[in-house]
């Protein structure tokens, strides 16, 4: 009796012990959590929506005093032509930006059947987007400048006055688009050949036995295949080639009409002391961002592909 009395009197604490446990264990994960939402509200939503709030008032970004001026930014931005014409800078990294997903869905395509050294070339085409982006401008701000790497390669073909390649405004965009190509085409590249190596090997079989051929290969399983990356593709196109800043920095700082809204947006901010505008312009290129992106989505929905 007493033994049992004893077990009776301790089954409510092992009770509250275990009720406890479970509890902690369900809690847990929110406790990893909390930390890297606490951050992500703290480094990301905060400063944006301070940002709304910057964006109509008038502050240079020094001043205690923030004088509140409605949607007098906004105006600006869409009617000043120094400041919304430096989107057309834009559609050259936009046309850039095609030029390379043909050439990384080309080497994707090639590099994810059987190919001799394809794991060196694969290394090849990821290296240069491992590369700090201010290295990058400093190498080609080298290889374009004049009597350079490029103007020395081109003499020996017989070109003796080659353009000014980041002196000439109507040059200067395309040699910037070019760079960015070179740097951004093994993202595009990895991104590719993931999807293209997750499509099954048998459909590539059953084409064979069919008789089609690579070219009729693509368009039938690979294409459709892989049609979510390339709607992804598209969507950081457009958002990069809106969002431009290392190279054209570095290499030319904004000069000979090479600014990208970025760059604008920056000078702005800390040049002319106008935080306020600047805030404007940063809102104006995240709509526009998520405008795109919603036309995007609607126009190529994500639809599961079913290739069987």
């Amino acid at each position: 009796m007493r033994g049992t009395s004893r077990r009776a009197s301790g089954a409510p604490a092992s009770g509250a012990r275990g009720a406890g446990r479970g509890i902690f264990q369900k809690l847990t994960p929110w406790l990893f959590l909390s930390g890297a939402v606490g951050l992500l509200l703290l480094f990301t939503y905060w400063p944006a929506v301070n940002l709304f709030y910057y964006s109509v008032t008038d502050w240079d970004g020094i001043d205690l005093t923030k004088n509140f001026v409605g949607l007098d930014n906004y105006v600006q931005v869409f009617t000043d032509p120094r400041i919304f014409n430096v989107f057309w800078v834009s559609l050259y990294y936009f046309a850039a930006s095609f030029a390379q997903m043909a050439i990384a869905l080309y080497f994707a395509t090639i590099l994810s059947f059987s190919t001799r050294f394809s794991s060196l070339f694969r290394g090849i085409l990821f290296f240069p987007y491992l590369i700090n982006g201010v290295a990058i401008g400093f190498v080609f701000l080298y290889l374009f400048q004049p009597g350079g790497t490029l103007d020395t390669v081109l003499s020996w073909f017989g070109v003796a006055d080659p353009p000014q390649w980041l002196g000439d405004p109507n040059v200067v965009n395309w040699s910037l688009a070019g760079t960015s190509v070179w740097r951004y085409t093994g993202l595009n590249f990895v991104l590719f050949l993931g999807a293209i190596q997750s499509i099954p090997r048998e459909l590539y079989e059953a084409a064979d036995l069919d008789g089609a051929n690579k070219w009729q290969q693509f368009w039938s399983i690979i294409a459709p295949g892989i049609r979510r990356i390339i709607g992804l593709s598209f969507i950081l196109a457009i958002a990069g080639s809106l969002s431009v800043f290392e190279v054209p920095f570095i290499m030319t700082g904004g000069a000979n009409g090479s600014a990208t809204f970025v760059i604008q947006t920056l000078q702005t901010a800390f040049s002319f002391r106008q935080v306020g505008l600047a805030s404007a312009m940063a809102v104006v290129l995240l709509a526009i961002v998520l405008v795109v992106t919603f036309i995007q989505r609607r126009v190529f929905p994500d639809e599961k592909v079913d290739l069987t």
